[in-house]
């Protein structure tokens, strides 16, 4: 089987701005100065960083304890997650930040609060003790089944007080789905809310738990956040209104000196089918990798106003919402609803309203806003921004290009982000300020992470070329473990390749060194016998001024082997016919070749994604086969586009 070819050529570069330059955290010459010691000897880099970023009760006497696929970081050391966002905050030449915003919190209907360091504190100290009130103890694990409100954060850092793993659910998920997830963590408590607002309506989270519940036989609590007052049932003895513990709790609460390598979450991805694997994280490690990351990558100063749009029950909430931030001291902003409601505008309405200045979103949302039209963001003052970012998936090109000329206005770098729910945190980008960027390339690996390129054999493709994306060498963000699974942890990341970690992802390199994602493997086709990415013919379409959105399969042929499908939402005022079909055709074999020619191309309002904003392109072949969708559907964001997919089949 041939290495995965490399068609899209981008050979747009932009340099960073000297303005930028001259007041990035981290420089040219500083990047490159850690990228070498990360080269020569990562372990010691991670050290330096986990001194500079981290505050320790107890100083670690190993770094790293390396016995393949098992990796410990900082062993001996001993600090505590919650401790680090909030009381180093309030403490010696950082005490001025007891009144600085910690959290802005926009509800969907408009309602807004804010929370300061010394008050997060003070709840995170109250809730903490509920749950001790409630017999939760250290190792105890504590299940978050919640909307976007400030409480979601305040019961994460409660959990790390006092040590207790926490096991985000995220809130669309359904009654089994939430039982499963309860269950493999053997969660102690749920803590959930009567509801949440989403697009201009409340929905129901407690009548979700009450069904899953019924089947859990360590769920001993239930707290139950007030935040849409629609009637729910409440079982006495089991369920507490949060309101009503919080105030009989003590403000004091010690935070537990933990090891390095005591279990701060578990976090569940859905295979494509099969039972979710519960990731486990950490906690040394994983704070080093997210506030070293987030403090170079995002280029954070104290009187930034930082957005990032993911939902915290993803890893990029996790990460990069709640921990990174409050670790390095920032203003991060939460927003509980759809980007679209009441109006398109209402994302960019937030970012003039709270001053956003760093703003990280998906390329998927970027993708929604350009087929909506630039009138909405053109319509609100956006120059607080100076800094953009994208996660979740491969962006395309002319994507990245909308992005960078409507939202940033040609003024703010863009940093392309590739990671995972296994990584913990960002592996590959650019550095804002030190990196030239390419639109749709996430540049470079971070400074101390030893990405690399193979073929199917384990050998490095050499030159202009592309392969499977692995990672050599440990890192301190790295999961240490599928829960309670440890035989589908080896075969699952460790398996393909010996001492290295298969990412599951495609990539290409250029002969700038710099990393194309191009895409799970699985998206990989194989056309009369080439093997072509899905993103980059994706891209092409893209690049019409034509498409908003396209997402591209492969289905069985008997003569190229696979034929290539593209579902395409053309922007509003494109008519869908035979002779935009003939155009976009054209204009993919003038972009990127004949052999990527789509052999059908299928037009739709919406294509299927998961909550967190990724294209379910698995469905899709399931759709271009003729096939009936199958496995797991329970992260599908909107059943009825399935339908309507299905529909336009039929027709």
């Amino acid at each position: 089987m041939a290495d995965i070819e490399s068609l899209l050529k981008e050979s747009r570069t932009f340099k960073p701005e000297s303005d930028f330059t001259r007041q990035a955290n981290w420089n040219k010459k500083k990047t490159n100065e850690y990228r070498k010691l990360g080269e020569t000897n990562p372990t010691k880099f991670w050290a330096q960083m986990a001194k500079q970023n981290v505050s320790w009760f107890t100083p670690w006497k190993k770094v790293l304890d390396w016995k393949p696929p098992f990796a410990k970081w900082f062993v001996g050391g001993k600090t505590n997650v919650s401790y680090n966002c909030l009381d180093r905050h309030l403490e010696g030449e950082n005490s001025w930040r007891k009144n600085k915003a910690a959290i802005i919190w926009e509800g969907e209907p408009g309602d807004t609060r804010i929370l300061t360091y010394s008050e997060l504190h003070r709840e995170v100290c109250k809730f903490a003790n509920v749950l001790k009130s409630q017999g939760v103890k250290k190792g105890d694990r504590v299940c978050l089944y919640m909307p976007m409100v400030p409480e979601l954060a305040i019961a994460m850092l409660a959990c790390t007080r006092i040590g207790a793993p926490h096991s985000i659910v995220f809130g669309g998920f359904s009654a089994d789905a939430l039982r499963d997830r309860i269950n493999d963590a053997e969660a102690k408590l749920v803590v959930t809310a009567d509801g949440g607002y989403r697009k201009g309506a409340p929905f129901a989270l407690k009548a979700t738990v009450d069904k899953a519940v019924e089947n859990t036989p360590s769920i001993e609590s239930v707290v139950v956040v007030e935040r849409t007052k629609q009637p729910i049932e409440f079982r006495t003895g089991r369920d507490i209104w949060w309101h009503e513990a919080m105030a009989e709790a003590s403000t004091k609460c010690a935070p537990a000196k933990l090891d390095a390598e005591h279990p701060l979450f578990i976090l569940y991805t859905s295979g494509t089918t099969g039972n979710p694997k519960g990731i486990l994280h950490t906690t040394g490690g994983y704070l080093t990798h997210v506030t070293t990351t987030f403090k170079a990558i995002f280029d954070i100063k104290d009187d930034d106003v930082y957005w990032c749009t993911a939902d915290i029950g993803w890893i990029t909430g996790h990460s990069y919402v709640v921990y990174g931030p409050l670790a390095a001291g920032a203003t991060t902003v939460m927003y509980e609803g759809t980007p679209t409601h009441p109006g398109p505008d209402r994302w960019w309405d937030l970012i003039e309203k709270w001053g956003v200045s760093i703003f990280y979103t998906a390329p998927t949302a970027i993708r929604t806003f350009i087929r909506l039209g630039d009138e909405h963001p053109k319509s609100h003052d956006l120059s607080s921004l100076r800094l953009l970012g994208s996660v979740g998936e491969p962006i395309n090109p002319e994507a990245w290009m909308w992005y960078h000329r409507v939202i940033g206005g040609k003024r703010c770098p863009i940093v392309d982000t590739w990671w995972q729910t296994e990584t913990g945190g960002i592996m590959i980008s650019s550095i804002p300020g030190a990196v030239d960027t390419k639109p749709g390339s996430a540049t470079k690996p971070f400074p101390g992470i030893e990405a690399d390129i193979f073929d199917e054999e384990g050998n490095t493709v050499k030159g202009d070329a592309g392969g499977f994306l692995v990672l050599k060498h440990p890192w301190p963000g790295m999961l240490r473990g599928i829960w309670r699974d440890p035989k589908r942890f080896k075969e699952t990341y460790w398996g393909t390749y010996d001492k290295t970690y298969f990412a599951g992802d495609g990539a290409h390199r250029d002969k700038n060194g710099y990393f194309w994602i191009m895409g799970r493997i699985d998206d990989v086709m194989n056309v009369s016998g080439h093997r072509i990415g899905t993103m980059e013919v994706e891209s092409a379409l893209v690049s019409s001024p034509d498409v908003a959105e396209a997402a591209v399969v492969g289905r069985p042929d008997e003569i190229t082997g696979t034929a290539i499908v593209a579902f395409v939402s053309p922007k509003g005022t494109t008519t869908p016919d035979d002779a935009l079909v003939g155009r976009l055709k054209q204009h993919v074999t003038k972009e990127i070749g004949a052999i990527a020619r789509p052999t059908e191309i299928r037009f739709t309002n919406a294509l299927p994604k998961t909550r967190s904003g990724k294209i379910m392109r698995r469905l899709l072949r399931d759709i271009a086969s003729g096939k009936e969708v199958a496995g797991d559907t329970s992260t599908l964001e909107d059943f009825s586009v399935l339908a309507k997919l299905r529909e336009s089949d039929e027709d």
